[in-house]
């Protein structure tokens, strides 16, 4: 396994690397489970489980 320089900006064989498109799939996939969790939280309320 690799070890990505800090300085190696060009490099494209790394799977998660500081730029817009990693950014936005974390804030994407952050954005969607607490969006999930709020369902089930909101479901055990409606259902009395709570």
């Amino acid at each position: 396994m690799q070890i990505r320089n800090k300085k190696d900006n060009q490099s494209e064989d790394y799977i998660l690397q500081d730029n817009k498109k990693t950014r936005f799939g974390v804030v994407f996939i952050l954005i969607i489970l607490v969006i999930l969790a709020a369902g089930v939280a909101m479901t055990g309320v409606y259902f009395d489980y709570w």
